[in-house]
């Protein structure tokens, strides 16, 4: 009876919040703002919470006294900005600093650290253990089931063992880690960088040139892509940003283009070590596994099918272990390889041209082939650090097999280079036009032209006006954009100075009418309330939980940035839920002062939010609406869930972090009790989870 009462307090919670929420959100900005212009201080507003990550307390007033004109300048040239600050609080983060090579060296890929105990164990093992005669080959083959599963099992906890000690020893930190740290600074420079517009442009180029961090090893390039090519190119020039994100590892591996070449290429002239993944069979500690990949049959497996079938299933089987063999024995060159065209599809459709700008199937293909050895050197990072520094020496044989696959050696694991023994060679027709540049300029040149094209220009300033502007931008608004973009050659910062200076950024219906995307309603959160926060773990739970974690989505389109996407009632719930969370400091390593807030009665608690967090700009049916609320339950906020996605990599690499690694990897973001006045973090719970503040 009693969990009943609960789910039906809940539902009616939900449904009244739903009620309160839904209508307002298809309404347009906040009531009796002026029909035919803004004022001062709504333009001031509409400039901090478009161009930057809403208004702090005291922002208003600091860009009144230098003038808009002034900011949006200083903006557009963050190297102007000082950001020490900001800085000196990143400090303490250590993955944004680190190259790719120290990250495949310090928070090493499990798989790297099982090769490299095979490596090193191999010569030792090989030397002092007797070759087997014929009886103890016998007796190892038919080897009892039972006994078999105890042998792996003995096996997996040895190597366990050894790979925890090898944490321990060499200080190496779970792979686990690097997402969550660049989450956090992500978050932190949203929140504390004065040079907001840099770090908005951030966010929207890492969506518009979006890869997923749980690809495979995409995680250990994050750093280097975020810190080099979309901070570095941020407000630069478009091309320069295509060029980087082209060459970028990041994009290559999540896009498959790093195992893109000549279908010519045969792969015997590709070592095996440097073969795709899905074109070479791993190799596994646990011999079972391997014997099943061979296409052998292992003890325990044939005991079971003998007495299913008798002796004939051991005859079959053995028929099948003989046609795997001769399979196997095939000659590899028999095979060729193949031309991928996953980058070459993303580079026209969400990166340049757009899914209407005139290019067909042969287009993508010819793109393809300009773009094959384009590649990554050891892009798991198996040659890397900690397996020298483990072994006590360089691992020559496979920097040997590197060089004789076309590796230069002077790039370290995970660095781009070109490969020309993997390039199709031969003249391309793009668009129309020629390409025989030859070598690397192939793929250079297919940029140029789509850096040039007007599909392109328009391509990016509909997505610019979408994410400055309006979900719906008016053509002609779009078309000025476009023009301003293709006349500077791409240069970002005279397109995004045409759009703060066009009359339709000011536009009336335009002030408040786009809505916020989880990462901006979680970060202007904590700018409106003046918090502080280490963009930690209860940071990333939180976000996780409302939808948008950077690098977490999985599609090339990047997250979304309409406001059908993100409006429904469970979204908006979450919302809520957060900003009780936040009010009450229930978020772990984030903190709000909310005394500010007192009042003697709820109704000046709520004037007073009103006026500090919207500048007392509110629907007078919000008002109404919020009042009501303030003497009903708020909903209760659920911990988030552990993320899959923040393992160490396998379960053998689990085991040997440890329990205590584990839970500073994985663990579950648990709230923290609620602190402070009920009443007053109910209200401000409230402004926060109001159309008015959920809007920008």
């Amino acid at each position: 009876m009693t969990q009943h009462l609960v789910t039906a307090k809940k539902l009616t919670v939900i449904l009244v919040l739903a009620a309160f929420i839904l209508p307002t959100f298809a309404l347009g900005g906040v009531d009796g703002k002026p029909k035919n212009s803004l004022t001062e201080d709504q333009k001031i507003l509409h400039i901090l919470n478009r161009l930057g990550f809403g208004a702090r307390p005291g922002d208003l007033e600091k860009v009144k006294a230098i003038g808009i004109k002034k900011y949006i300048e200083q903006q557009l040239d963050p190297a102007s900005i000082d950001d020490s600050a900001t800085e000196a609080k990143l400090d303490r983060l250590a993955v944004p600093k680190l190259s790719t090579e120290e990250l495949f060296a310090q928070y090493p890929n499990p798989a790297a650290l099982l090769r490299s105990l095979d490596g090193g164990k191999k010569a030792q093992q090989d030397a002092q253990m007797p070759k087997p005669d014929a009886a103890t080959s016998a007796t190892t083959t038919e080897m009892p089931g039972e006994k078999a599963e105890e042998a792996a099992a003995a096996l997996k906890k040895e190597r366990a063992q050894e790979l925890q000690q090898l944490y321990r020893q060499y200080n190496l930190k779970p792979a686990g880690q690097i997402v969550p740290e660049m989450v956090a600074e992500r978050v932190m420079r949203a929140v504390y960088s004065e040079r907001q517009l840099q770090e908005v442009m951030v966010d929207f180029w890492q969506n518009h040139f979006n890869v997923f961090s749980g690809k495979a090893a995409v995680r250990w390039y994050i750093p280097s892509y975020e810190r080099d090519v979309l901070r570095k190119n941020a407000l630069g020039n478009f091309k320069d940003l295509l060029i980087g994100t082209a060459q970028s590892p990041a994009m290559l591996f999540y896009l498959d283009n790093f195992e893109s070449m000549s279908p010519n290429v045969r792969l015997a002239a590709r070592p095996k070590q440097l073969q795709p993944r899905f074109e070479r069979r791993p190799r596994f500690n646990d011999r079972r596994i391997n014997d099943r990949l061979d296409g052998r049959i292992s003890p325990m497996q044939r005991e079971r099918q003998m007495e299913r079938n008798g002796a004939n299933a051991d005859r079959d089987l053995r028929q099948l272990e003989k046609l795997n063999v001769q399979k196997k024995q095939q000659p590899k060159n028999q095979r060729n390889r193949g031309i991928n065209e996953n980058y070459a599809r993303e580079l026209m459709e969400l990166h340049t041209l757009g899914v209407d700008g005139g290019y067909t199937q042969q287009d993508i293909i010819e793109v393809a082939k300009c773009f094959t050895g384009w590649t990554i050197a050891d892009p798991r990072g198996y040659r890397q650090i900690a397996a020298s520094a483990i072994k006590g020496n360089e691992d020559h044989r496979l920097a040997r097999i590197q060089r004789a696959a076309g590796v230069p050696d002077d790039v370290e694991s995970g660095q781009f280079y070109f490969n020309s023994n993997w390039h199709e060679k031969g003249p391309k027709t793009v668009l129309g036009q020629t390409i025989d540049e030859g070598g690397m300029k192939d793929g250079l040149k297919v940029l140029d032209i789509l850096v040039n094209s007007d599909a392109t220009a328009k391509f990016i300033a509909k997505k610019l006006a979408i994410k400055f502007v309006s979900d719906t931008p008016s053509d002609a608004f779009v078309g000025r954009i476009a023009a301003a973009f293709h006349k500077s050659h791409g240069d970002i910062k005279t397109t995004l100075r045409a759009i703060f200076t066009d009359a339709e950024f000011y536009a009336p219906e335009n002030y408040r009418s786009k809505i916020k995307s989880p990462f901006e309603l979680a970060v202007s959160s904590i700018r409106a309330l003046g918090g502080d926060t280490n963009g930690g773990r209860g940071m990333y739970a939180m976000l996780r939980k409302l939808g948008e974690v950077p690098y977490g989505y999985q599609a090339p389109t990047g997250y979304p940035d309409l406001a059908e996407d993100w409006v429904n009632t469970g979204a908006l719930l979450e919302r809520l839920n957060f900003a009780v969370a936040l009010s009450s400091n229930r978020v772990p390593g984030t903190r709000v002062d909310l005394r500010e807030f007192a009042a003697p009665t709820k109704q000046e608690m709520l004037d007073k939010a009103i006026d500090k967090i919207l500048d007392g700009e509110i629907r007078p049916t919000t008002k109404a609406s919020l009042a009501k609320q303030l003497s009903q339950p708020l909903p209760e906020v659920k911990a988030p869930e552990n993320d899959p996605e923040e393992s160490s990599g396998t379960p053998m690499a689990n085991d040997a972090v440890g329990k205590q690694g584990r839970r500073n990897v994985n663990k579950n973001a648990a709230l923290l009790p609620a602190s402070g006045d009920p009443e007053v973090f109910k209200v401000v719970s409230l402004v926060l989870g109001s159309p008015e503040f959920q809007r920008q």
